[in-house]
């Protein structure tokens, strides 16, 4: 699909995820029908995701993590999607420097760093080394909630 300038403005009015097609529409001056099909379109291919997202700084007990990976293989984007699948990731990236990978964490009590090493990254082959590091205050900290909300502590 090619993204053209009407897909980026409306993609910037869902910035308020609460704006109605309807009003997207008649701000950027087009049909609505024409804003839900280019939405549908970006969503089908991949381009666009809308989701509910909570500011991790006014959670109790969640913090967000940065952990760098550096692996013993170089089949870096298999083992990206890898890591991307342990629970708690919230986002995987190969990248340059002295880490092949950096996973972005969203972790709770009861989920911590020694759970998430011990309990999901020793499931991964090839990890030569890690090194995270924790948030302790940041500014639009947005993230989706992707830890199962059923297994929240009392």
């Amino acid at each position: 699909m090619k993204i053209d300038k009407l897909s980026f403005q409306i993609a910037g009015q869902l910035l308020d995820g609460r704006k109605s097609y309807r009003e997207i529409a008649q701000e950027l001056s087009v049909a609505e029908n024409t804003v839900r099909s280019r939405i549908n379109k970006m969503q089908q291919d991949g381009v666009m995701d809308i989701v509910g997202r909570l500011d991790v700084e006014k959670i109790p007990g969640h913090t967000i993590v940065y952990t760098g990976v550096r692996l013993s293989e170089r089949d870096l984007f298999s083992k990206c999607q890898e890591l991307s699948e342990l629970k708690g990731v919230i986002s995987s990236a190969v990248v340059t420097g002295r880490f092949d990978i950096i996973l972005t964490l969203l972790l709770r009590e009861g989920f911590g760093l020694l759970e998430f090493y011990s309990n999901e990254m020793s499931k991964v082959e090839g990890i030569l080394s890690v090194e995270s590091f924790v948030v302790y205050k940041g500014t639009r900290m947005m993230a989706p909630y992707i830890l199962d909300p059923d297994t929240l502590p009392e």
